[in-house]
């Protein structure tokens, strides 16, 4: 559910993928023949045979190759007249690694002269040189070798395939040349995708030309880094299809490019190409896919590109550059719309559903749009995703969602909307994802959100929300649910634990709720992160928290969260900030601070051996650290702070190897700190503080008999007084500095609770800095005096 924007290299090569499954079916076509009123001949059964043999085959793929007719074997085409094997697809189709052939690649294949059809694609051949006698195989019309881990160069040999029509080398590991590519002249498609083509980037262009039938070049992730802007003449005038993405281009669009009047799509995206779009672009009236994302393009969108006649389902990302002027408005055939990430200006034009009514996917986050969300907005009735964040958009919320039947993603975050959430939601069966976080939003959460039975992601973080949370039991679907900064009240939801069982972020920080955390939220067994802090919690923490089994085991499902935005997570004593896209492979985390918890530390805790984060600061926490707490093998923060925790700092934290922000400060701690592996590291005092049973370094009560360990120097016999005094009159104009600049900052943290938030983490921070350096200052005048 909802959009990404995953990387751009992860889409690039799915559209590599794509185009060679998508394009010139014709060709593929005209070897499909498997009417064979002949049997195989005798000698191309045993040269398969060979092949066979030399073949690693995990999932018996090749089981059918028996018997005498080899015509009938899996993968194996045969001339319905000759009975000649013309056709051989070994493609690994579904790229699964357990289903990919390994070994050699036999030339027996020699053997078949006939040969016109020949697939390898997507297996794994790992140090198979290049098999060169494939230029020999003269009859050749489609070749794929695309996904394929050869070694050694392309063999210009290659070049003797003079009846090609369809060559697909992409995400190969091999290195080549193109002098080998000018001679296949009766070539439609070709996709050398991900191959590294930096020798041949001041040449591609006028070899390419060489092609006068190409229909298809897909060069993406090839290093080329020259844009020729001028070429004699144009002979590849045929193209249909365009994709230089992902390069090193550096220039203007080529004057040339706008003589491929017939070009259907064009891939300019992941670039860093400059200036403005020339007027000449409207001249690819055939345009239906374009795709100039990711660049460096600047200036207003000319005119003369609302005279292409995009056709039906048509796709225009002009995502991540630095365009301006009013929003854009094209053809009503355009299907997605990205605009995303660039400087728009001015309203959302009302008459949007006019011009485009055929809108399926408008994304214009991330710009400076001003003014309302326009209410006719609503009559896009096969609109899916609306992604308008990070605008300047005020006013409320209109009231069009439920007539949107189609819409799966709604994300207003991060403007200035105010207002309430409307209340009818109940006739959008696919709406998965409402993202409204960082807006002025008041009220209490509609119940008809209760019935959006599909939704994954509800997302309403730093508003003016209040109110107890509503009955969401039937939102059993839900992955992230982010009610955080916000002034609800009331106990945390049961429900949450006994419907929301494919939970994977629960945050309810930053409000006001109350009562004990419910048992049922331990039989979350998806759940990564959960943050509870700054509410008014009491009660024990749950013994079976031990029981959230992602946090117990090594998992593999590292895979995106589907939805566009940010989450922030206190982590390292401070605020980061993450992409929900991400978050799910590098984020674990429980963070229960600033409550009124009591009891012990539940010893299940230390059974989450893939937590990252612990924070459990500034509560009643009482008893010792459990003496387990070792086993935390991936913590790399732990903030027990605050608390009233007894006995000694388990030597089991010693093994603690990626531990790198540790806080201990005020509680009863007593007895020597731990020495050894990450210990050696935390050398900052203030982390142990306010534990006056503490010993030993970096504590300065347990270092002043250590040999070597530096120590203040005595001077030479004492300081007079006017020295003190100038000390201490530095101590206080620090101090005074400091109040001056925090009084010069208050009005502007009295906008936002959650700057608020961050920058008093920030200030407790420089305070407790500052006390120690203050107090440093005096025990030095004291000794010194």
């Amino acid at each position: 559910m909802g959009h990404c924007n995953a990387s751009a290299s992860i889409q690039l090569v799915s559209l590599i993928i794509l185009s060679g499954i998508l394009s010139l079916e014709t060709i593929k076509l005209g070897f499909c023949n498997d009417n064979h009123n002949v049997g195989c001949i005798d000698i191309e059964r045993k040269a398969l045979l060979k092949l066979k043999q030399g073949l690693t085959d995990p999932s018996d793929r090749l089981s059918s190759w028996v018997g005498e007719d080899c015509c009938k074997w899996s993968g194996v085409g045969c001339n319905n007249i000759t009975g000649r094997v013309n056709r051989l697809d070994l493609g690994n189709r579904d790229g699964y690694e357990e289903n990919a052939f390994d070994g050699e690649i036999n030339p027996s294949l020699l053997v078949l002269k006939d040969l016109e059809y020949l697939d390898l694609s997507m297996n794994n051949f790992v140090g198979v040189q290049f098999p060169s006698f494939i230029g020999s195989l003269e009859k050749l019309k489609y070749l794929n070798l695309s996904g394929l881990d050869f070694v050694g160069v392309i063999p210009p040999n290659l070049g003797n395939l003079s009846r090609l029509l369809y060559l697909d080398l992409s995400l190969g590991t091999f290195s080549t040349d193109l002098h080998w590519l000018a001679t296949l002249s009766s070539l439609k498609y070709l996709n050398l995708g991900g191959l590294n083509l930096t020798k041949a980037t001041s040449y591609w262009l006028p070899t390419v030309n060489r092609l006068p039938s190409l229909v298809e070049l897909h060069l993406p992730l090839c290093g080329l880094s020259i844009l020729p802007l001028t070429i004699p003449s144009i002979n590849f005038t045929s193209l249909l299809v365009l994709d230089l993405s992902g390069n090193k281009f550096t220039s203007t669009i080529p004057p040339w490019l706008f003589n491929l009047t017939k070009l259907e799509k064009l891939d300019f995206s992941v670039n860093s190409l400059t200036g403005k779009l020339p007027d000449s672009l409207g001249h690819l009236k055939s345009l239906r896919f374009l795709n100039l994302s990711y660049n460096s393009f600047q200036g207003s969108i000319p005119k003369s590109i609302g005279n292409l006649r995009f056709s039906y389902d048509s796709h225009v990302d002009l995502t991540s550059n630095r365009f301006e002027g009013p929003l854009p408005l094209w053809s009503s055939n355009i299907s997605l719309l990205y605009l995303r990430d660039n400087l728009f200006s001015g309203p959302i034009p009302h008459n949007i559903c006019q011009v485009m009514p055929n809108l399926k996917y408008l994304d214009i986050s991330t710009n400076s749009l001003s003014g309302s969300i326009p209410l006719f907005l609503g009559n896009l009735s096969q609109l899916q995703f609306i992604l308008i964040s990070n605008n300047l958009l005020s006013g409320e919320i209109p009231h069009f969602w439920n007539n949107m039947t189609s819409l799966l993603c709604i994300d207003l975050s991060n403007n200035n909307l105010s207002g309430e959430i409307p209340h009818i939601w109940n006739n959008m069966p696919s709406l998965g994802c409402i993202h409204l976080s960082n807006n002025s939003l008041s009220g209490t959460i509609p119940r008809s959100l209760g019935s959006l039975t599909s939704l994954e992601f509800l997302i309403l973080s730093s508003n003016n929300f209040s109110g107890e949370v509503p009955s969401l039991k039937n939102c059993t679907y839900l992955r992230i649910l982010d009610l955080g900064d916000n002034k609800f009240f009331g106990p945390i939801p049961a429900f949450i634990g006994e419907r929301m069982l494919s939970l994977k972020i629960l945050s309810l920080r930053s409000n006001s709720f109350t009562g004990s955390i419910p048992l049922k939220l331990c039989g979350l067994s998806a759940l990564r992160i959960l943050d509870f802090s700054h509410n008014n919690l009491s009660g024990n923490i749950p013994h079976c928290i031990g029981n959230l089994s992602y946090l117990k085991y090594e998992n593999t499902d590292y895979y995106s969260l589907g939805c566009i935005g940010s989450f922030e997570l206190v982590s390292k004593g401070r605020m980061f900030v993450y992409d929900y896209h991400s978050i799910l492979a590098l984020v674990t985390s429980i963070d229960l601070s600033d409550n009124k918890l009591s009891g012990e530390i539940p010893m299940g805790l230390t059974s989450l051996i893939k937590l990252g984060t612990l924070n459990l600061s500034v509560n009643h926490l009482t008893g010792i650290i459990p003496a387990n707490i070792g086993n935390l093998e991936s913590i790399e923060t732990l903030d027990l702070s605050l608390n009233k925790l007894s006995g000694s700092i388990p030597q089991s934290m010693v093994s603690l190897t990626f531990l790198n922000h540790l806080n201990l400060s005020y509680n009863n701690l007593s007895g020597k700190i731990p020495t050894g592996n990450q210990f050696h590291t935390f050398i900052d005092p203030s982390i142990y503080e306010g534990n006056p049973g503490l010993s030993s370094c970096p504590l300065p009560t347990g270092c002043q008999d250590n040999e070597g360990v530096p120590q203040v120097p005595s001077g030479d016999g004492g300081e007079d007084d006017d020295s003190k005094l100038e000390k201490l009159q530095f101590v206080i104009s620090l101090v005074i500095g400091f109040c001056a600049g925090f009084s010069g900052v208050f009005g502007t943290l009295a906008m936002k609770r959650s700057w608020r938030y961050a920058y008093f983490q920030l200030l407790d921070k420089v305070k407790d800095v500052v006390l120690d350096f203050v107090s440093a200052i005096g025990t030095y005048l004291q000794k010194r005096s």
